[in-house]
């Protein structure tokens, strides 16, 4: 089932297609979908060590090429600035084969997500984590600051978007506590914490995991500057509550960071649970599991 309404279909013979023609050092190389890919991007193996990219959702193809290009600075920008591995940015390709759009290729990061393997219980990878989200807030922000509608600025200026998720997880979830729990988040005080570089999107899927540890971390093009707070969406997310107090003693979160923490994971799990109810249920299920936890805290 496709996840959003006006989905490009991407086929295996046109990924094939499009390498072959526009990089033959790849030519020949085997070319197969990633069974639980993005939900930007459709995702498929080329070889043993890369992946091509494919944005789901048309744009205009200069706008696309502009955000793969700052994705991909984003994602230099990161590389060796912790030892948990990360995608590493190989080529933008061109609109062809009946595909719109531009695409791109990075490495292949091994590692299983941890929306399959759950982390959870691990205080091992409570630390790990906690290791990565230090090392990405010492990158420098060098005068950059939050921009944008997205996460990582003010909660209450995501007051119409939760209206809008309340209205559509009627009959899915319990609103009237949910809108509860909204009102003692909406206005959280920033104060006066600096702006850090963020990951900002420590879901499941963006983060691998090996034998309890984290392995790797995807998904780096949001890469920038925002609220402390913005990773720490990874400890409702990814973590059980004992790991989850261990990462806040790791991190030494005081309370007003952490709130905000907690409220930004609310935020992205309204928003996950309603929209991929039907065609992503992984996802739908992580987003309740984090209301949940979000909740019990």
């Amino acid at each position: 089932m496709q996840m959003h309404e006006d989905q490009l279909t991407v086929p295996v013979a046109a990924v094939r297609e499009l390498i072959d023609a526009q990089f033959p050092r790849w030519r020949g190389l085997p070319v197969a979908p990633v069974a639980m890919g993005g939900t930007v991007n459709a995702i498929f193996r080329v070889g043993d060590g890369l992946t091509a990219r494919f944005p789901l959702q048309p744009g205009d193809p200069a706008g696309v090429r502009a955000w793969l290009e700052s994705e991909a600075e984003a994602a230099r920008e990161l590389l060796g600035r912790t030892r948990f591995p990360s995608p590493e940015p190989r080529a933008i390709g061109e609109p062809g084969a009946g595909y719109p759009l531009p695409w791109s290729v990075q490495t292949w990061v091994p590692g299983t997500t941890a929306d399959e393997a759950d982390p959870g219980a691990s205080e091992w990878f409570a630390r790990d984590l906690a290791e990565f989200i230090t090392g990405v807030r010492a990158i420098p922000t060098e005068g950059r600051v939050f921009s944008g509608g997205g996460r990582g600025g003010v909660i209450a200026a995501h007051g119409s978007w939760m209206e809008t998720c309340f209205r559509e997880s009627a009959g899915l979830l319990d609103v009237p506590a949910l809108r509860r729990l909204w009102a003692e988040m909406r206005d959280l005080p920033r104060g006066g914490d600096p702006d850090v570089m963020c990951h900002g999107d420590l879901i499941p899927g963006n983060v691998l995991v090996r034998d309890g540890r984290l392995a790797g971390v995807l998904d780096v093009g949001g890469l920038g500057p925002a609220d402390p707070a913005l990773d720490l969406v990874g400890a409702w997310h990814l973590l059980d509550a004992g790991p989850r107090a261990v990462l806040r003693g790791v991190l030494g979160c005081g309370d007003a960071e952490w709130d905000r923490g907690r409220a930004w994971a609310f935020v992205q799990a309204m928003g996950v649970v309603w929209y991929y109810a039907e065609s992503n249920p992984a996802m739908s299920r992580w987003g309740r599991r984090t209301l949940a936890r979000t909740a019990a805290d």
